[in-house]
């Protein structure tokens, strides 16, 4: 008798459980399988945007790095949507306020070699340093868009997989009860459409684990990018103060 069951459920799978489950179990299922393309949707998104910013900033900050002048990078700050460049351009729009040169004359003194860097005050060093942080802050928020439905996907889904078996274990013995005879032929297919919604509820929740932490693997070294990007930017600032003080 065991072997014929399984048999039966082992050749009708998922659609012979499915099809034995009742209106709240066929329901979970459902949510659940829209709850997984709207997880690998996000997982696939985020994955592939945040390739690109990890890469896009690795280049801006070797472009930088090779740069004489902070303000050198400018016209490519302009063009880059990657994360570092947005806290590049955030610092030197700052800086040439304090600078009081305008974004025009900052490309002509690119061509030419020159360097508008003039001395700042401790307050301004500060106040530019605030600046590059709040943008760092910024740009993180941006980079965990959506990234907490995926911590969600993977919290709630093995509880709705666990409440629909629940559900349905409960529906099929109340069942075998009604019909008065207790046979694994009639508590099976009650049993099987139960335990359907706990599956679906891990096949969403393992993959969005997986996409999650690598997402945050990503997220946290971009994150280091943006931070030491802000120290160098300030560190390259002083010393460009230093050549105006030995100039003088």
């Amino acid at each position: 008798m065991f072997s014929g069951i399984g048999s039966i459920i082992a050749s009708q799978g998922a659609y012979y459980a499915f099809s034995n489950s009742d209106g709240v179990g066929k329901f979970i299922v459902i949510l659940l399988f829209f709850g997984s393309i709207l997880t690998w949707t996000i997982m696939l998104d985020k994955g592939i945007a945040l390739y690109r910013a990890r890469n896009s900033s690795e280049a801006f900050i070797k472009l930088f790095r090779h740069r004489k002048s902070v303000v050198s990078c400018f016209r490519e700050g302009e063009r880059d949507p990657s994360p570092v460049a947005r806290v590049y351009m955030s610092g030197v729009e700052k800086l040439l306020e304090f600078y009081a040169v305008t974004p025009e004359q900052t490309s002509a003194m690119n061509s030419t070699g020159d360097n508008p860097a003039s001395h700042l005050t401790d307050a301004q060093m500060e106040a530019l340093r605030t600046v590059l942080e709040r943008e760092v802050a910024d740009q993180i928020m941006e980079l965990e868009q959506r990234i907490g439905l995926l911590a969600t996907a993977v919290s709630v889904s093995p509880f709705f997989g666990l409440f629909g078996t629940v559900w349905g274990v409960m529906i099929a013995f109340c069942g075998v009860a009604a019909q008065g005879r207790a046979e694994i032929s009639a508590l099976a297919p009650g049993v099987s459409g139960a335990l359907l919604t706990t599956v679906v509820g891990l096949v969403v929740a393992i993959p969005s684990l997986i996409g999650y932490n690598l997402l945050t693997i990503t997220i946290r070294k971009i994150t280091v990018y943006m931070d030491n990007f802000t120290e160098e930017f300030i560190a390259r600032i002083k010393l460009e103060q230093l050549g105006l003080d030995e100039e003088a």
